[in-house]
């Protein structure tokens, strides 16, 4: 009850916490709420705390929880959330852009950045004006036919979108945890509950939440021994989103049949490659260098910027001291897996160490890391993808 109350609050703010309200307010896109409560960014960031704890609760509790309640109550927050204006984030006019950069002015997304159509009626609304796609071509045709339509109907699709793989992924989470003899129940609350999924992955409509949708999907069919599908899966996660390479040296060392798997993991992504070649040339692999280059730069509240800020040491040595450690880890890793280690667990904590080591890390990312602590069956994982999702509770609200 108490998760529900404030999840109201959140979902309604009011246009300070929609910054592309700054171009306007145009009815589509505030939401249901209209032009909600007009909640102080402070005032927002302590409901966000107090959603947090009661998050906690519930995930403590969820083993006692009737089940029939638990997913009424996961869907009708998710559904809140998909309702409210796009939250804390400009980044889903950004999809749009691209499709309507391709769809209707017959450019390369790769190439052309939203500034070249000024005119656009996008345009207003996007944050990133001079940076072109950085997302996979199977993400990028998806949001070709939204070109075609209304700025105000394709924010609505996509937000029906991340709803929905929201909800799929906590599904696959409940499906890959009974079949590993962790309760569902805790795994789906654990993830579809946590205030940064609701609040940015569906309140922001990001697409993360497709990428993980088809990460989990692949793993629901590795550890069911569906190894072909589960290979195509995972090609299909990294053609959304180039992250999800992460989780393909820990499936190919934890598995049985290490050559059958690589094997058709390798088919697989030369068809997705093909594919976005086919459609885009070789500029599609510039988004590949753009999301390395995001890597390089730093945010406010990633780890390490946070302890070069509170060391007063350079945050560049400070990002190369964490990338390093993370690679060291990487390979202790798998190591450890081909040795015979639970792939699932060591995915979940090469997944968490990259978002630790990352000194680009923005509050929606920690859904990377919460189906996978939900089925690990580590509660130190657990316990630290946890600290993380509360460290980033202050980012993305303008204090």
């Amino acid at each position: 009850m108490g998760l529900t109350l404030v999840a109201l609050l959140l979902a309604a703010p009011g246009p300070d916490a929609v910054p592309a309200a700054r171009a306007g307010t145009p009815r589509w896109l505030l939401g249901i709420g209209g032009r909600g409560l007009d909640i102080e960014p402070r005032a927002y960031l302590g409901l966000m705390i107090a959603a947090f704890l009661c998050y906690l609760v519930v995930v403590a509790l969820a083993d006692q929880i009737e089940p029939r309640l638990l997913w009424t109550a996961i869907i009708a927050l998710v559904a809140l959330f998909a309702l409210a204006p796009p939250l804390l984030s400009q980044d889903v006019f950004s999809y749009i852009a691209s499709g309507r950069l391709a769809a209707r002015h017959g450019l390369n997304p790769y190439v052309a950045v939203p500034a070249r159509q000024p005119s656009d009626a996008v345009f207003p609304f996007v944050g990133w004006r001079h940076t072109p796609d950085s997302y996979g071509a199977l993400f990028t045709f998806l949001v070709y036919p939204l070109g075609l339509l209304r700025v105000g109907v394709a924010l609505w699709t996509l937000k029906l979108v991340s709803a929905l793989s929201v909800l799929g992924l906590t599904g696959l989470t409940a499906h890959v945890a009974a079949a590993r003899r962790v309760d569902p129940r805790r795994a789906a609350a654990f993830v579809a509950l946590n205030p940064l999924v609701l609040v940015h992955v569906v309140g922001g409509a990001h697409n993360d939440s497709l990428l993980i949708l088809a990460l989990m999907g692949s793993v629901a069919l590795l550890v069911t021994g569906r190894q072909v599908t589960g290979a195509v899966a995972l090609a299909v996660a990294v053609g959304l989103k180039a992250s999800g390479l992460l989780v393909a040296p820990f499936a190919v060392a934890g598995s049985r049949r290490r050559v059958p798997l690589a094997a058709a993991l390798v088919a697989a992504l030369a068809v997705v490659g093909w594919v976005g070649f086919a459609a885009f040339g070789s500029h599609v692999w510039a988004s590949e260098r753009l999301a390395s280059r995001h890597e390089s730069l730093t945010n406010h509240y990633s780890v390490p910027s946070t302890i070069a800020r509170l060391g007063q040491f350079s945050v560049g040595r400070v990002r190369l001291a964490a990338l390093a450690t993370y690679a060291v880890g990487l390979v202790g890793l798998l190591w450890w897996t081909r040795r015979g280690g639970d792939w699932v667990r060591a995915t979940g904590w090469a997944t968490f160490g990259l978002l630790v080591a990352s000194s680009w890390l923005m509050p929606w990312y920690v859904i990377w890391a919460l189906p996978l602590a939900a089925v690990a069956r580590d509660r130190r994982l657990t316990g630290s993808v946890l600290v993380l999702c509360a460290f980033q509770l202050l980012s993305r609200i303008r204090l």
